[in-house]
């Protein structure tokens, strides 16, 4: 899923981040013995994601809060629903409330999105992929959220896939020579991807070997022809500009793999509260 020791740096960096010295507002206003139970509700129907993080954000503020799911992750849900509690000192559940709701927050949106395209596709063969348009410090979650959404992810980074795009086919000379050079330098194991903008560039990544074949912002019926150009002679994949509204002639055109930024540079979050409804001491 993820590497807890990383995820518990991060979240020690955030509380960091947020909480500082302290949280002023909330030492000089609850009593530090003020016991009680936070509800965590949704304000609007989506798919929830991210709440083992939001339960590590409140163990991390104090080990002795309980954190209790309502709901499995990836759950769908509806305006209103409970969504988890967590109970204990006042003052902890309210110091690592933002940040828990940030990226419980975060995390559903992606998901919610996701489930979105993921469901406009249904029925065809393409799969649903993200990319490297994520947010700072929080890819390894953002890709997570994809595949509560039933998404799958695109290479995690610059190091474990060979993508060779416009710039590179220019600073190498052409897509030939960029394929061949990048295959030398790389061990059998690592796939070579190949982005392309023409029918003509198709085929000279065929001839050159790629294992994958990005058609980059094409009309469908060039894509069409691409898809019985390459004739599955390697993994043919669809991008740019994709939207809900777009996705499923795409995904008829025969193509493999869809990969959409959407999913994850510009989601909105899904409205997530938490309410104090107990106090006691």
């Amino acid at each position: 899923m993820w590497n807890n020791r990383e995820l518990q740096r991060k979240i020690e960096e955030w509380l960091q981040e947020d909480i500082g010295f302290g949280d002023i507002t909330t030492m000089s206003t609850i009593p530090a013995d003020e016991g009680g139970v936070g509800i965590l509700y949704a304000k609007e129907a989506g798919m929830i994601a991210g709440l083992p993080v939001a339960g590590q954000v409140f163990a991390t503020v104090d080990p002795s809060l309980r954190f209790q799911p309502a709901v499995e992750e990836g759950a769908l849900v509806e305006k209103g629903q409970r969504i988890a509690e967590v109970s204990g000192s006042v003052r902890s559940i309210l110091s690592g409330e933002r940040l828990a709701l940030n990226l419980l927050q975060r995390l559903s949106g992606i998901a919610t999105r996701t489930h979105a395209y993921v469901q406009a596709v249904a029925g065809t063969k393409a799969r649903v992929v993200d990319t490297r348009k994520t947010t700072p410090g929080l890819r390894f979650l953002e890709k997570y959220a994809v595949r509560v959404g039933g998404g799958h992810n695109h290479r995690f980074a610059l190091y474990d896939a060979v993508m060779i795009k416009d710039n590179h086919i220019k600073g190498a000379g052409g897509i030939t020579q960029a394929v061949a050079a990048a295959r030398r330098a790389i061990p059998h194991t690592m796939t070579i991807e190949v982005e392309t903008e023409s029918l003509a560039q198709v085929e000279e990544a065929l001839q050159a070997g790629a294992d994958i074949i990005m058609l980059d912002n094409m009309p469908l019926a060039m894509m069409k022809q691409a898809v019985e150009l390459i004739g599955g002679r390697a993994v043919v994949e669809a991008s740019g500009g994709v939207t809900l509204e777009t996705i499923r002639a795409i995904a008829e055109t025969g193509v493999d793999v869809i990969s959409v930024g959407a999913l994850t540079h510009s989601v909105r979050a899904l409205d997530i509260s938490l309410d104090l409804n107990q106090r006691k001491r």
